[in-house]
């Protein structure tokens, strides 16, 4: 009898033990309870990106792998790109349990959910189950995506830099045996686009684009706040009042009324597919060989020029990432599963490019070519997946691509803002009264349909009746203090 008693008090002390390790996270041994990959698991990762039809296959492949490596599997929704943002809005704000979300800084917000609480910090989970992935990603992506010293989001390692180039229809440059060697700037157009216009009747020589401006601007592109990249960079300005913006803008606006620039410049919605070859010069986002992409795609030859060096603004680190939701159960599961898929050249190939003998097929020098279900029925975000310099290169890729992607990054110049992120909330209202009237102005202004003689001033008093300097203050104290702590 007695030894009945002991053995029911050693059973209850023994759940006890069990039930407490379980409330803290610890298993009986001491190891948290995540670190263990007995138990299999399924996560769930939001990715943005037309739903494609092989992806139910493709899946069974990764799983497999995934389940083999960690136990692992994942539910991968594919959300298109249009509902994007207001699906994850919608998922974020009712508390939805999932595991894994894209996030940038133009989509699934980076910036604004961190701070929200809705993704977990990754300093402590990448230094223990991110250590493979943290060896092959650019340090520029991982320091400078971070706010207030804590990353939220896993970048995707590819050109950490931003670089704005023109890029032209080489075969309009050769037919016309035009010199785009001393293109430098957009004021150095001028005797190239009045041959189009005279010879091309049926090209339009400035495919719609916003004009560069040398500025690393906040929050978003077309608002005013911003940085200086030359002169006092640490003094943040309203960029529509710098001599820089006029002198730019003017260039653009005489460009529209010689008739480079399509008349409904301001309103058009035309993308100006590259497979359409009814245009002369467009301003791009470069890349390494990205010349070899665009002919690719466009089906003729397109070459550049560069309008500046590469710099690294926080929108380029946090231009394609992955987070942890807080409402994931499995926070290290998932950080190992992202490790696994930007440092493993298997996974990471086989979710980009599908199947090999499916979709794609390799050759004997481990190049490939897409074969007709890649393209018809898994054409997937590349950038948008996971590290970039571990895909397999395709036949007419150059040998050294990826090599070319590390110079490019090494030389790529930190933006004097760079890791700065600022708190909208203390200005929220002002904000949203800037952000009408720069949409009210901004898109003829930038594209050159107006004057900025004349509508500069105006749009500039409009600003300052907005609440312009308010916002310059207050980013200017956040800055200030940011500063101090680096």
């Amino acid at each position: 009898m007695e030894m009945k008693k002991v053995g029911v008090l050693s059973l209850v002390l023994v759940l006890l033990m069990g039930m407490l390790a379980a409330c803290s996270g610890k298993s009986s041994n001491g190891e948290t309870s995540g670190d263990s990959t007995d138990d299999h698991v399924t996560l769930t990762w939001y990715l943005i990106g037309t739903p494609q039809k092989d992806v139910d296959d493709v899946m069974k492949e990764v799983n497999k792998y995934t389940k083999e490596k960690i136990n692992t599997s994942i539910d991968l929704k594919l959300l298109d790109w249009g509902e994007y943002n207001d699906r994850m809005q919608v998922i974020t704000t009712s508390g939805e349990e999932y595991d894994i979300a894209f996030t940038s800084s133009w989509a699934n917000n980076y910036a604004l959910n961190a701070r929200r609480g809705a993704f977990v910090g990754l300093n402590e989970l990448m230094d223990e189950y991110g250590k493979d992935m943290k060896k092959l990603i650019d340090p520029a992506f991982l320091e400078g995506a971070k706010i207030d010293g804590e990353l939220y989001a896993v970048p995707t390692n590819k050109e950490v830099g931003q670089q704005a180039v023109l890029s032209f229809n080489n075969e309009l440059v050769k037919k016309h045996g035009l010199d785009i060697s001393n293109v430098n700037s957009i004021e150095d157009l001028e005797p190239l686009l009045a041959v189009i216009k005279e010879k091309e009747k049926n090209v339009t020589p400035i495919a719609t684009f916003d004009a560069y401006l040398p500025f690393d601007s906040i929050l978003q592109e077309e608002l005013p706040f911003a940085f200086r990249l030359d002169g006092n960079t640490d003094e943040v300005v309203n960029k529509y009042e710098e001599d820089i913006t006029m002198e730019t803008l003017k260039t653009m606006h005489e460009y529209y009324k010689k008739g480079y620039i399509q008349k409904d410049a301001a309103t058009s919605t035309d993308s100006w597919p590259l497979e359409t070859a009814n245009w002369f010069v467009r301003k791009e986002i470069y890349q390494p060989y990205a010349e070899a992409i665009w002919s690719r795609s466009a089906g003729y030859e397109i070459v550049t020029r560069e309008l500046h060096e590469p710099y690294i603004f926080n929108n380029s680190v946090t231009g394609s990432m992955q987070a942890i939701s807080a409402t994931s159960k499995h926070p290290e599961r998932a950080m190992m599963f992202l490790n696994l898929l930007n440092s493993d050249e298997y996974l990471r190939n086989l979710l980009d490019k599908g199947i090999e003998g499916v979709h794609y097929e390799e050759n004997e020098d481990g190049t490939i070519k897409d074969l007709p279900a890649r393209v018809e029925n898994y054409n997937m975000p590349s950038f948008a997946i996971g590290n970039q310099l571990i895909l397999k290169l395709y036949e007419d890729d150059p040998a050294d691509k990826w090599d070319a992607f590390e110079e490019f990054n090494e030389s790529a110049k930190a933006s004097p803002a760079l890791g700065f992120y600022f708190d909208s909330n203390p200005v929220r209202t002002e904000i949203a009264a800037i952000s009408n009237v720069t949409s009210e102005f901004s898109p003829a202004l930038l594209k050159g349909a107006v004057d900025p003689e004349e509508y500069l001033p105006a749009f500039n008093k409009k600003l300052d009746e907005a609440g312009m300097q308010k916002v310059l203050d207050e980013i200017q104290k956040q800055y200030d203090e940011w500063k101090k702590e680096q």
